[in-house]
């Protein structure tokens, strides 16, 4: 691996764009794609005849609107003609993962001007039906057949923590009040709400030890960026970021076969291999996007990451030591939580969000360090991970 990047281009982020996360009744999976697309060719610079190649992350478009072929149906729409265009699944990483196969292919040389997007119509769907149609990203012979979908297996973490390491229902909630907090001061977020440790404890129950409140929303939305060599990243913008890494690992997907289910080893291999790529560790690491499906993966990849020891997420986070003002800001954007996951859009979504804190653009969410920022994106159980770190233009 450490061969191949001597001869990899650096790469940069030029153009960033993002619709709302939210509820749409009255858009199509296409036309949020394309308003993503759109707002990200034109902070960057880029006309459509400019795109080289494009990269479309997407979960279960064929399950929840019905159709097929995606990244052309996409792609012509956005005005890219003769180019290929690439449809990415990987669960809830599908669009992190979109992300690594653009950057490799900028990085190789192949191409100079990639668009990676994500996209998740979802709504659609009954929340039965949303239910199921994700549990296909678990085991389906095992776990499908036993009825085990994601808040149950979520819950089955959350529970092995709290036994080995005494987190409390008390931590959880307060990575929820954070992100909602954060989520209500973000005009794009799903959910702009304001709760209280006690609301969130009286949340209705989905899965013990797990509530409402303790999981993410079912939401419509797309995000997208543009990357290009970082040496000619000045001839479009000045207020790009450089991509220092991007690692993707994988792991078993079925839960039964993790050897603790209290560790995510995706998460650990992708973080520290993006961390000897950028030549850094977590203590350099200013604000991150992490993958808070539920409360208990904002604080598993927390500890995963190195931010924390092993079985200290959740005082950490109890602490406030993930808020905005705290020595490492975890998704100052609202997070899953509050901004809203549509699974495929969630990837970039984040990155977007790493690149405004870093631009300095965040608002009443800015961190006062923001030189470096880590997207860390999550499939399945922890089947699939991808990590990012970005570096602000110098």
């Amino acid at each position: 691996m450490n061969a191949i990047l001597k001869y990899m281009r650096p790469v940069a982020v030029i153009g960033i764009g993002k619709t709302a996360f939210g509820a749409f009744p009255d858009r199509d999976l296409r036309s949020l794609a394309v308003e993503a697309i759109e707002h990200a060719l034109a902070d960057g610079n880029v006309a459509p005849a400019g795109v080289e190649a494009f990269y479309l992350g997407n979960f279960a478009g064929p399950s929840f609107v019905g159709q097929n072929h995606l990244a052309p149906y996409v792609g012509s729409a956005a005005g890219f003609e003769s180019i290929p265009c690439t449809r990415i699944e990987d669960a809830c990483a599908s669009s992190g993962s979109a992300f690594f196969h653009a950057w490799q292919n900028v990085a190789a040389g192949i191409s100079d001007v990639v668009v990676a997007a994500g996209v998740e119509k979802m709504t659609s769907q009954s929340t039965p039906r949303v239910t199921e149609i994700l549990a296909g990203a678990g085991d389906m012979g095992g776990e499908g057949r036993a009825g085990a979908t994601f808040p149950a297996l979520f819950a089955m973490i959350a529970r092995r923590h709290m036994h080995q390491y005494g987190t409390t229902r008390e931590q959880l909630a307060a990575v929820s009040v954070k992100n909602h907090a954060n989520g209500a001061k973000n005009p794009q977020a799903h959910m702009r709400k304001v709760i209280t440790l006690e609301q969130a404890l009286a949340g209705k129950p989905v899965a013990e030890p797990l509530t409402v409140y303790d999981c993410s929303l079912i939401s419509d939305g797309a995000a997208a960026v543009v990357i290009v060599p970082l040496e000619r990243a000045r001839e479009f913008t000045s207020r790009f970021a450089k991509v220092l890494a991007v690692a993707q690992t994988s792991d078993h997907v079925a839960l039964d076969t993790k050897a603790d289910i209290t560790l995510f080893p995706a998460v650990k291999s992708a973080g520290e291999r993006a961390y000897k790529m950028a030549g850094l560790g977590p203590k350099e690491i200013d604000v991150a996007e992490l993958h808070d499906c539920f409360t208990i993966a904002e604080i598993v990849a927390s500890e995963d990451l190195g931010f924390v020891e092993k079985g200290n997420g959740g005082p950490f986070a109890a602490a406030g030591c993930t808020a905005i003002g705290g020595p490492i800001p975890i998704n100052t954007s609202g997070g899953l939580k509050s901004k809203g996951h549509p699974v495929g859009a969630t990837g970039v979504g984040q990155i977007c969000d790493i690149v405004m804190q870093l631009r300095g653009d965040a608002g009443e969410r800015q961190v006062a360090r923001h030189h470096i920022g880590l997207a860390q994106n999550l499939g399945g159980s922890g089947a699939t991970c991808v990590v990012t770190i970005l570096e602000a233009a110098k």
